[in-house]
């Protein structure tokens, strides 16, 4: 646990952790792909087309970090980053989930990958689940976040694409998500609003981030 001071310029920490040294890991296909759980990591989950890749790139305040693709179901690895020099934590950007066009076994595969990393993985601090603006917590989203709870891993809502509807629309989107999340046992009450495009709750992201590094 941090202290009082720690805790206070966690976002000025946060922000230059974010400035420096990132860089793309590898990509696990497999449990016995992944690397060493000798740092603490941050899973970023979502369904497909949420907007994961570009928030990820504007989290790291960088272009091409993450792969962004129009092709739903298109990422089905475990894909790693590393933050900081010496290496201080790691970013782990999960498959995307909900794509109906993809195959019974891709699908498979997904949940199987996914459920046995949740499960088993001791140095995973929080995923960050996002939710896109514009539809809010859909069916698809309530299966994962259940499968969260049960696997007892703790997780925080994102919403993504803020700037996508009106500001009165974000309010009752933001007000009925973290209505949700007070439902499920392993969700962080409060949820963040972001805009990838106009870097709306960058900043507070980022240190969320770092906060459950820290945790």
């Amino acid at each position: 646990m941090m202290d009082d001071s720690a805790a206070a310029d966690r976002p000025e920490r946060a922000r230059k952790l974010f400035s420096g040294p990132i860089a793309f890991l590898k990509s696990a296909p497999a449990l016995q792909h992944l690397p060493a759980p000798s740092v603490p990591e941050i899973a970023f989950a979502g369904r497909s087309n949420v907007g994961k890749s570009s928030l990820l790139n504007a989290l790291t305040n960088r272009n091409g970090l993450a792969r962004t693709s129009v092709t739903p179901g298109r990422t089905q690895e475990l894909n790693y980053f590393d933050v900081g020099s010496p290496l201080v934590f790691r970013l782990v950007d999960m498959p995307g989930y909900g794509f109906a066009k993809a195959p019974k076994d891709v699908v498979r595969k997904w949940r199987f990958l996914v459920n046995d990393y949740l499960r088993g993985r001791q140095v995973l601090k929080r995923t960050l689940v996002l939710i896109d603006s514009r539809h809010g917590i859909k069916d698809v989203d309530r299966e994962v976040l259940e499968m969260l709870d049960v696997a007892a891993v703790s997780y925080r809502l994102v919403l993504t694409k803020a700037d996508k509807i009106k500001a009165s629309d974000l309010a009752a989107v933001h007000a009925a998500t973290e209505a949700e999340a007070r439902k499920h046992p392993a969700a962080h009450p409060e949820v963040i609003a972001t805009s990838s495009e106009k870097g709306l709750g960058i900043a507070e992201l980022r240190t969320a981030v770092l906060e459950a590094v820290e945790s």
